[in-house]
């Protein structure tokens, strides 16, 4: 934190209060993936054991 006259200039990190980590990325991406993959494999099921 730094001080020029009045003003007060605090870094991202400390106004956060943390780093940041892209962990929160990597668990949205990861879930959509799965997501995706189950969405398709029960799509594809779906249509091989429906009668025609």
């Amino acid at each position: 934190m730094e001080r020029h006259g009045e003003e007060t200039h605090i870094t991202t990190n400390e106004a956060r209060g943390g780093d940041t980590y892209n962990i929160v990325r990597w668990v949205l991406a990861i879930g959509l993936f799965l997501a995706i993959g189950a969405l398709t494999i029960i799509w594809v099921t779906g249509a091989l054991v429906t009668p025609r």
